[in-house]
Protein backbone atom coordinates (compact mmCIF):
# COMPACT_ATOMS: atom_id res chain seq x y z
CA UNK A 1 0.00 0.00 0.00
CA UNK A 2 1.39 3.38 -1.14
CA UNK A 3 0.73 7.02 0.73
CA UNK A 4 2.69 9.87 0.35
CA UNK A 5 3.33 11.71 3.91
CA UNK A 6 4.66 15.22 2.39
CA UNK A 7 1.25 15.85 0.46
CA UNK A 8 -0.19 19.26 2.24
CA UNK A 9 -3.76 20.04 3.02
CA UNK A 10 -5.39 23.06 4.34
CA UNK A 11 -7.54 22.43 7.30
CA UNK A 12 -8.19 25.21 10.19
CA UNK A 13 -5.66 24.78 13.34
CA UNK A 14 -8.72 23.84 15.86
CA UNK A 15 -10.16 20.86 13.48
CA UNK A 16 -6.60 19.63 13.47
CA UNK A 17 -5.69 20.39 16.99
CA UNK A 18 -9.56 18.04 17.59
CA UNK A 19 -8.33 15.05 15.23
CA UNK A 20 -4.54 14.99 16.71
CA UNK A 21 -5.98 13.93 19.66
CA UNK A 22 -6.46 10.33 18.30
CA UNK A 23 -10.23 10.25 19.22
CA UNK A 24 -11.33 9.03 16.19
CA UNK A 25 -10.56 5.95 16.21
CA UNK A 26 -12.55 4.91 18.64
CA UNK A 27 -15.35 7.26 17.83
CA UNK A 28 -17.52 4.39 16.15
CA UNK A 29 -17.63 1.74 19.22
CA UNK A 30 -20.38 1.51 21.66
CA UNK A 31 -23.89 1.06 20.89
CA UNK A 32 -24.65 4.54 18.89
CA UNK A 33 -21.25 4.31 16.86
CA UNK A 34 -21.84 0.67 16.07
CA UNK A 35 -25.40 1.87 14.70
CA UNK A 36 -23.86 4.36 12.69
CA UNK A 37 -21.26 2.28 11.69
CA UNK A 38 -24.38 -0.51 10.54
CA UNK A 39 -26.73 1.37 8.83
CA UNK A 40 -23.75 3.36 7.11
CA UNK A 41 -22.16 0.14 5.12
CA UNK A 42 -25.91 -1.19 4.53
CA UNK A 43 -26.53 2.14 3.20
CA UNK A 44 -23.26 2.23 1.22
CA UNK A 45 -23.99 -1.18 0.24
CA UNK A 46 -27.18 -0.93 -1.33
CA UNK A 47 -25.38 1.27 -4.16
CA UNK A 48 -21.63 0.33 -4.76
CA UNK A 49 -21.15 -1.63 -8.10
CA UNK A 50 -19.67 -5.21 -7.79
CA UNK A 51 -16.16 -5.49 -6.84
CA UNK A 52 -13.63 -4.96 -8.17
CA UNK A 53 -14.28 -1.28 -8.61
CA UNK A 54 -12.05 1.75 -7.91
CA UNK A 55 -13.35 3.86 -4.65
CA UNK A 56 -12.18 7.17 -3.33
CA UNK A 57 -12.55 7.01 0.36
CA UNK A 58 -12.45 11.30 1.16
CA UNK A 59 -12.00 12.37 4.26
CA UNK A 60 -11.23 8.79 5.13
CA UNK A 61 -10.43 8.86 8.95
CA UNK A 62 -8.22 6.18 9.96
CA UNK A 63 -9.57 3.82 7.49
CA UNK A 64 -12.53 1.89 9.27
CA UNK A 65 -14.57 1.92 6.27
CA UNK A 66 -11.50 1.61 3.76
CA UNK A 67 -11.02 -1.53 5.37
CA UNK A 68 -14.19 -3.06 5.04
CA UNK A 69 -14.06 -1.87 1.36
CA UNK A 70 -10.68 -3.68 0.58
CA UNK A 71 -12.05 -7.01 2.62
CA UNK A 72 -15.05 -6.94 -0.16
CA UNK A 73 -12.47 -6.93 -3.17
CA UNK A 74 -12.28 -3.58 -3.79
CA UNK A 75 -9.65 -1.13 -4.75
CA UNK A 76 -9.29 1.65 -2.73
CA UNK A 77 -7.99 4.69 -1.73
CA UNK A 78 -8.02 7.07 1.24
CA UNK A 79 -7.64 10.84 1.76
CA UNK A 80 -7.58 12.49 4.45
CA UNK A 81 -6.18 15.59 5.14
CA UNK A 82 -4.50 14.42 9.15
CA UNK A 83 -1.45 12.78 8.55
CA UNK A 84 -2.63 10.79 11.93
CA UNK A 85 -5.56 9.49 10.27
CA UNK A 86 -3.34 8.59 6.81
CA UNK A 87 -0.82 6.85 9.51
CA UNK A 88 -3.56 4.36 11.05
CA UNK A 89 -5.05 3.84 7.69
CA UNK A 90 -1.99 2.17 6.76
CA UNK A 91 -1.39 0.35 10.16
CA UNK A 92 -5.28 -0.60 9.81
CA UNK A 93 -4.71 -1.65 6.45
CA UNK A 94 -1.66 -3.70 7.54
CA UNK A 95 -3.48 -5.53 10.27
CA UNK A 96 -5.43 -7.38 7.58
CA UNK A 97 -3.10 -9.02 5.02
CA UNK A 98 -4.40 -10.23 2.08
CA UNK A 99 -6.71 -6.97 1.90
CA UNK A 100 -4.43 -3.91 1.62
CA UNK A 101 -6.03 -0.55 1.09
CA UNK A 102 -4.19 0.88 -2.09
CA UNK A 103 -3.27 3.45 -0.82
CA UNK A 104 -3.83 5.93 2.16
CA UNK A 105 -2.42 9.80 1.15
CA UNK A 106 -2.87 13.61 2.54
CA UNK A 107 -5.11 15.69 0.43
CA UNK A 108 -7.60 18.08 0.70
CA UNK A 109 -11.11 17.50 -0.48
CA UNK A 110 -11.42 20.53 -2.88
CA UNK A 111 -8.52 19.66 -4.97
CA UNK A 112 -8.06 15.71 -5.43
CA UNK A 113 -4.53 14.63 -6.95
CA UNK A 114 -6.90 12.06 -8.70
CA UNK A 115 -7.49 12.00 -12.55
CA UNK A 116 -11.23 12.67 -14.19
CA UNK A 117 -13.38 9.92 -14.44
CA UNK A 118 -11.30 7.20 -12.81
CA UNK A 119 -13.80 6.39 -9.48
CA UNK A 120 -16.59 4.07 -9.76
CA UNK A 121 -17.78 5.66 -6.51
CA UNK A 122 -16.65 8.15 -3.92
CA UNK A 123 -17.27 8.23 -0.42
CA UNK A 124 -17.49 11.68 1.35
CA UNK A 125 -17.90 10.89 4.72
CA UNK A 126 -16.57 13.59 6.50
CA UNK A 127 -15.25 16.55 4.65
CA UNK A 128 -18.68 19.13 3.98
CA UNK A 129 -19.27 19.00 7.49
CA UNK A 130 -15.65 20.40 8.36
CA UNK A 131 -15.82 22.53 5.06
CA UNK A 132 -17.75 25.51 6.89
CA UNK A 133 -17.73 27.57 3.99
CA UNK A 134 -20.52 27.05 1.61
CA UNK A 135 -18.43 27.69 -1.70
CA UNK A 136 -15.82 25.01 -0.45
CA UNK A 137 -18.30 22.94 0.12
CA UNK A 138 -19.41 22.91 -3.29
CA UNK A 139 -15.87 22.66 -4.63
CA UNK A 140 -15.11 19.66 -2.71
CA UNK A 141 -18.57 17.94 -4.04
CA UNK A 142 -17.63 19.08 -7.81
CA UNK A 143 -14.20 17.74 -7.69
CA UNK A 144 -16.06 14.48 -6.64
CA UNK A 145 -18.11 14.67 -9.57
CA UNK A 146 -14.85 15.28 -11.84
CA UNK A 147 -13.23 12.19 -10.98
CA UNK A 148 -15.93 9.77 -10.56
CA UNK A 149 -17.35 8.26 -13.98
CA UNK A 150 -21.06 8.70 -15.63
CA UNK A 151 -23.66 7.21 -13.27
CA UNK A 152 -21.43 6.56 -10.33
CA UNK A 153 -22.56 6.67 -7.05
CA UNK A 154 -21.45 9.48 -4.59
CA UNK A 155 -22.52 9.22 -0.79
CA UNK A 156 -21.77 12.45 0.91
CA UNK A 157 -23.00 12.80 4.87
CA UNK A 158 -23.92 15.82 6.80
CA UNK A 159 -24.27 16.48 10.56
CA UNK A 160 -27.87 16.81 11.02
CA UNK A 161 -28.72 21.31 11.89
CA UNK A 162 -30.78 19.24 14.80
CA UNK A 163 -27.77 16.88 16.10
CA UNK A 164 -26.75 18.84 18.83
CA UNK A 165 -29.79 19.65 20.30
CA UNK A 166 -31.21 16.15 20.12
CA UNK A 167 -27.77 14.92 21.94
CA UNK A 168 -28.11 17.68 24.54
CA UNK A 169 -31.61 16.51 25.50
CA UNK A 170 -30.55 12.63 25.82
CA UNK A 171 -27.21 13.42 27.71
CA UNK A 172 -28.34 16.11 29.80
CA UNK A 173 -25.62 18.57 28.11
CA UNK A 174 -28.10 21.52 27.76
CA UNK A 175 -27.70 21.93 31.75
CA UNK A 176 -24.43 23.29 30.58
CA UNK A 177 -24.89 27.12 29.51
CA UNK A 178 -21.76 26.53 27.20
CA UNK A 179 -23.46 23.54 25.28
CA UNK A 180 -26.34 25.61 25.14
CA UNK A 181 -25.16 28.18 23.41
CA UNK A 182 -23.18 25.87 20.69
CA UNK A 183 -27.08 24.39 20.08
CA UNK A 184 -28.75 27.52 20.29
CA UNK A 185 -26.09 28.63 17.60
CA UNK A 186 -26.30 25.10 15.54
CA UNK A 187 -30.24 26.03 15.13
CA UNK A 188 -29.77 29.85 14.09
CA UNK A 189 -27.29 29.27 11.36
CA UNK A 190 -25.64 25.64 11.11
CA UNK A 191 -22.06 26.63 11.97
CA UNK A 192 -21.49 24.65 15.16
CA UNK A 193 -18.10 26.25 17.00
CA UNK A 194 -16.50 24.92 20.69
CA UNK A 195 -15.32 27.55 22.82
CA UNK A 196 -14.69 25.62 25.44
CA UNK A 197 -11.58 22.64 25.46
CA UNK A 198 -14.37 20.02 25.86
CA UNK A 199 -13.84 17.74 22.93
CA UNK A 200 -17.10 15.82 23.42
CA UNK A 201 -18.51 19.09 22.52
CA UNK A 202 -17.04 18.43 18.41
CA UNK A 203 -14.90 21.37 16.74
CA UNK A 204 -15.61 23.82 14.12
CA UNK A 205 -18.36 22.58 11.47
CA UNK A 206 -21.11 22.78 9.32
CA UNK A 207 -24.03 21.33 10.47
CA UNK A 208 -26.94 21.08 7.15
CA UNK A 209 -30.62 21.05 7.64
CA UNK A 210 -31.50 18.08 5.03
CA UNK A 211 -32.87 20.82 2.01
CA UNK A 212 -29.37 22.64 2.31
CA UNK A 213 -27.91 19.27 1.54
CA UNK A 214 -29.86 18.24 -1.03
CA UNK A 215 -29.46 21.92 -2.54
CA UNK A 216 -25.37 21.97 -2.43
CA UNK A 217 -25.74 18.18 -3.99
CA UNK A 218 -27.46 19.56 -6.76
CA UNK A 219 -25.62 22.75 -7.39
CA UNK A 220 -22.66 20.67 -7.86
CA UNK A 221 -24.20 18.77 -10.91
CA UNK A 222 -25.33 15.69 -9.04
CA UNK A 223 -28.63 14.13 -9.49
CA UNK A 224 -29.70 13.12 -5.96
CA UNK A 225 -31.30 9.65 -5.41
CA UNK A 226 -32.26 9.74 -2.16
CA UNK A 227 -31.47 11.91 1.45
CA UNK A 228 -31.39 9.08 4.16
CA UNK A 229 -31.03 10.13 7.94
CA UNK A 230 -28.80 7.45 9.45
CA UNK A 231 -28.91 6.96 13.18
CA UNK A 232 -32.67 8.23 12.85
CA UNK A 233 -34.82 8.59 15.99
CA UNK A 234 -32.57 5.91 17.37
CA UNK A 235 -29.98 8.28 18.61
CA UNK A 236 -32.83 9.59 21.20
CA UNK A 237 -32.99 6.22 22.57
CA UNK A 238 -31.67 6.12 25.94
CA UNK A 239 -31.70 2.59 26.27
CA UNK A 240 -30.41 2.02 23.33
CA UNK A 241 -26.94 -0.03 24.19
CA UNK A 242 -29.48 -2.74 26.02
CA UNK A 243 -31.76 -2.77 22.33
CA UNK A 244 -28.42 -3.04 20.58
CA UNK A 245 -26.96 -5.98 22.48
CA UNK A 246 -30.47 -7.58 22.63
CA UNK A 247 -30.30 -9.41 18.64
CA UNK A 248 -33.87 -9.71 17.77
CA UNK A 249 -34.32 -6.00 19.27
CA UNK A 250 -31.79 -4.64 17.21
CA UNK A 251 -33.40 -6.47 14.01
CA UNK A 252 -36.83 -4.73 15.27
CA UNK A 253 -34.72 -1.03 15.70
CA UNK A 254 -33.44 -1.50 12.24
CA UNK A 255 -36.23 -2.19 10.45
CA UNK A 256 -38.30 0.50 11.91
CA UNK A 257 -35.25 3.19 10.94
CA UNK A 258 -35.22 1.64 7.43
CA UNK A 259 -39.55 2.14 6.84
CA UNK A 260 -38.56 5.70 8.12
CA UNK A 261 -36.24 6.65 5.78
CA UNK A 262 -38.91 8.38 3.44
CA UNK A 263 -40.56 10.39 6.17
CA UNK A 264 -39.31 13.65 5.13
CA UNK A 265 -40.92 15.36 8.06
CA UNK A 266 -38.08 14.01 10.44
CA UNK A 267 -35.34 13.47 8.32
CA UNK A 268 -33.49 15.95 10.30
CA UNK A 269 -34.21 13.36 13.61
CA UNK A 270 -30.43 11.91 13.31
CA UNK A 271 -27.10 12.99 13.61
CA UNK A 272 -25.96 12.22 10.57
CA UNK A 273 -27.49 12.69 7.00
CA UNK A 274 -26.28 11.00 3.94
CA UNK A 275 -27.05 12.09 0.33
CA UNK A 276 -26.96 9.45 -2.53
CA UNK A 277 -26.29 10.82 -5.77
CA UNK A 278 -24.70 10.02 -8.81
CA UNK A 279 -23.16 11.59 -11.92
CA UNK A 280 -25.16 12.74 -14.87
Amino acid sequence: MSGPENSQSSIPQNIQHYYDRGLEIHRLSGAVGELELFRTKEIIGRYLPQPPALILDVGGGPGIYACWLAQEGYEIHLIDPIPLHAKQARQASQNQPGFSITSASIGDARNLAQADHIADAVLMLGPLYHLTNRDDRIAALREAYRVLKVSAPIFAVGISRFASTLDGLVSGFLDDPDFKSIARRDLADGQHRNPTDKPHYFTAAFFHHPEELEVEVGEAGFQLEKIIPVEGVAALLQDLPERWSDLDRRKQLLETLYWLEDERTILGVTGHLMAVARKR
